[in-house]
């Protein structure tokens, strides 16, 4: 794999959970491209051991490990595993994330004959079921904290390490029709600084990236029709995107390599930096 950079991770152990999906696979690659060994973790075994076997075609050192990032004896077996087999967590990436239909409403804003359900498949706020919120709360934000538990307590040990959570454009300002992501994200950003305070004294750095607009398979029906087409959602979006584009997955590894690298960021410790094109600086005129 083509990085933007080189850092040397030669000897350090990356923990990457949420490593099938669009960017967690990416960030593992660039991981290992810089000598880390990585192991990737994710629901399926399948998916992880197309990213573990690209790794090494590219004479990386790369382990699958399956495990569900909301269950701590999961994480905890995963963690013995990964010790192991490729020694203790020196860079925990927290890449799992995700959205829920049954979190999210079908339109903008309220519209008052939306109250009385004149449209069948409409989705208002008071239609919001709670265990799908509960889900995209629990998946982001204890999906971020569960991981950094069972990781960080022998990086704290050893009097150093790195965190990177995956927060998004959703903390700064939320978007329209997703409440509960954007929660949950507001969350992990906040929950990014309040542990890096807390973990300070024992040397390890937490930070986020905060990623744009990016497709993957999760929103790739939201952003674009069957055609290929933009969505009026996308169209939307790219409006209010200086860049006029989606972000490429590869454009978040440059700040990812940035914050893992020591030499690189030692001072760095408790912010968000965000990925996006543009969008979180422009005020729409």
């Amino acid at each position: 794999m083509n990085v933007p950079f080189h850092v040397d991770l030669d000897g350090k152990t990356a923990v990457v959970t949420g490593g099938s999906g669009v960017l967690g696979k990416e960030m593992a690659f660039a991981l290992a491209a810089c000598g880390a060994k990585v192991a990737v973790i994710g629901r399926s075994k399948d998916k992880l051991d197309i990213v573990v076997k690209e790794i090494k075609e590219n004479h990386g050192k790369a382990l699958a490990v399956p495990a569900n990032v909301l269950s701590k004896v999961e994480l905890q077996q995963a963690y013995q595993t990964i010790q192991s087999e490729l020694g203790a967590c020196d860079i925990l990436i927290n890449g799992a994330g995700g959205n829920h239909p049954s979190g999210t409403t079908t339109k903008d804003t309220l519209e008052p004959q939306d109250l009385h359900n004149v449209e069948e498949d409409t989705r208002t706020f008071f239609d919001l079921d709670e265990d799908g919120v509960d889900f995209v709360m629990r998946l982001n934000f204890l999906g971020t904290l569960l991981p950094s538990q069972v990781f960080t307590k022998q990086m704290a040990e050893k009097g150093e390490g790195v965190i990177i959570n995956v927060s998004s454009m959703n903390a700064f300002s939320p978007l329209t029709r997703i409440p509960a992501y954007s929660g949950a994200k507001a969350a992990v950003s906040n929950f990014t600084q309040w542990l890096a305070v807390h973990l300070a004294p024992t040397g390890v750095r937490v930070n986020a990236i905060a990623p744009g607009f990016f497709l993957t398979e999760q929103n790739r029906s939201l952003l674009l029709k069957e055609d290929g087409s933009l969505t009026e959602r996308a169209d939307k979006i790219l409006s209010q995107t200086p860049a006029e584009r989606f972000g490429r997955a590869e454009e978040l590894t440059g700040t990812l390599l940035w914050l893992a690298d020591n030499r690189s960021s030692s001072f760095v410790n408790g912010i968000v930096v965000p990925i996006d094109g543009g969008f979180s600086a422009y005020s729409g005129v």
